[in-house]
């Protein structure tokens, strides 16, 4: 049986990648307390390249928004293999969105849009969330997003 979740993202056109793999000494995910806690994710495309560069100075916000909805899709690609079923997300608390930017680029929060609006898009009134939108001067791996994510889960 398909859960609405996944009908949903059926609808919007999205099919989940495999959860990536961490680059380093850490887990992509962690369940503690009725919360799932989930490492930065990099902005992987369907194909599996990864968006990369500098807002500001390499790309505009529409790549940038681009990249960060394709962190959203690693993200619920996460919260799925940690969850077994998206149907135990009870809430998308928080996202923390770091975005690769040169000094002058202040328009960080319009590019966490492209994750923060599809956490709605999926998940309804249960996606809008707390969050955070930071300029780095450089990302793991040259991408040009990454974010992470806290999410209040129902008990299994």
């Amino acid at each position: 049986m398909i859960d609405a979740i996944c009908a949903r993202l059926a609808e919007l056109g999205i099919e989940l990648p495999a959860p990536a793999a961490p680059v380093a000494a850490y887990v992509p995910a962690l369940e503690v307390g009725g919360m799932l806690y989930i490492s930065g994710q990099l902005p992987f495309r369907a194909d599996g390249s990864l968006i990369t560069g500098r807002l500001g100075e390499d790309y505009d916000v529409a790549h940038g928004r681009e990249a960060a909805e394709r962190c959203g899709v690693m993200l619920i690609a996460q919260m799925k293999q940690a969850l077994g079923s998206l149907e135990r997300v009870e809430r998308i608390v928080k996202l923390g969105a770091f975005v690769a930017s040169d000094p002058h680029f202040t328009d960080q929060p319009k590019v966490a849009n492209g994750a923060s609006e599809l956490m709605e898009k999926v998940f309804g009134p249960a996606g809008r969330h707390v969050r955070s939108a930071v300029g780095v001067p450089v990302l793991p791996l040259g991408a040009a997003v990454e974010i992470d994510a806290i999410v209040a889960v129902k008990a299994r």
